[in-house]
């Protein structure tokens, strides 16, 4: 059983921690345990029963209702939703519950629900990537074990690579050819599948090195194979190494090479090397994938 606290209940469902609290003191629900120190603690039921009153509280139910309702009233109307394309956060939340139940059967269905609704690109962009999210943030600060993250991330790795599969191969005359990988000590791989899956939508060919990657390798591997473009992406930071350091080292060893590169850390480089390009928003990633960046 996971303990929370109240930061990371907030975190997780957008709620503040002044309004949980106000809310505790005057409908007298969503009550917490405390520690010896007088510290609220939310366990894993805890979460699951906020984030379906968040839900319902950000499609317009008035809190001072829904404090009316049991728990099970609130489990019925929080699942009792019209599927559409404005409703991503709702699959968002069902997939926390999953992942943290470690409920194999139900993460699967309403993962195939939410494709079938949203379509592949919008499950990814506004499903995947926030639920993993969340999960990693729980897991930086020790709330969940990182089994919670290897359940979501294998499952939706493995989608990934079948839907990259099914995608039709590129011409091989395109102009382009794109080497994606990750750096030494990046073991993040769904952005990376995710970039692929989009170039090779797009008739962009594309060379996977994968994670964890040496430096020296995609040295090697640009010397010997034509490629056009190296795409990196990187979320963790690099174990003994400035990513500033990293990216001047990358662009001496290709100084012919045009080099891009994402993440979160990408704020972290002031200086950029003329070769190299940071792709800070989601609309300029699509637009180096060939997608139109109609993502908001």
């Amino acid at each position: 059983m996971n303990h929370f606290s109240i930061r990371d209940i907030e975190n997780l469902s957008g709620i503040k921690a002044h309004t949980l609290r106000v809310w505790e003191q005057r409908f007298k629900f969503m009550c917490p345990r405390r520690k010896a120190g007088n510290h609220r603690f939310y366990d894993n039921d805890d979460l699951k029963f906020i984030l379906r009153i968040a839900y319902l509280y950000n499609k317009g139910y008035k809190i001072s209702r829904i404090a009316t309702l049991t728990e099970q009233e609130i489990h019925n109307l929080a699942v009792d939703v019209k599927y559409d394309r404005e409703n991503h956060d709702i699959f968002v939340n069902w997939l926390m519950e999953a992942s943290i139940d470690f409920d194999q059967k139900r993460f699967e269905n309403i993962f195939r629900t939410a494709e079938n609704t949203l379509g592949y690109e919008e499950l990814v962009l506004k499903v995947v990537f926030p639920l993993l999210n969340k999960i990693g943030m729980l897991w930086l600060t020790g709330r969940v074990i990182p089994a919670h993250e290897h359940f979501a991330s294998s499952f939706i790795s493995s989608q990934m690579i079948i839907a990259i599969d099914k995608l039709n191969a590129p011409e091989q005359d395109n102009p382009r050819k794109v080497l994606l990988f990750a750096p030494h000590g990046e073991y993040h791989e769904i952005p990376l599948l995710f970039m692929w899956y989009l170039l090779k939508k797009n008739g962009i060919p594309v060379a996977y090195l994968g994670i964890n990657t040496d430096i020296e390798v995609v040295e090697q591997y640009c010397y010997r194979q034509q490629v056009s473009e190296l795409y990196f992406y990187m979320i963790t930071n690099l174990v003994n190494c400035n990513l500033c350091d990293y990216v001047a080292d990358l662009s001496a060893r290709l100084p012919g090479k045009q080099i891009y590169f994402s993440g979160s850390n990408t704020c972290q480089v002031r200086v950029k090397p003329q070769n190299v390009t940071v792709l800070k928003s989601r609309s300029e990633i699509l637009s180096f994938s060939g997608s139109e960046p109609v993502y908001s």
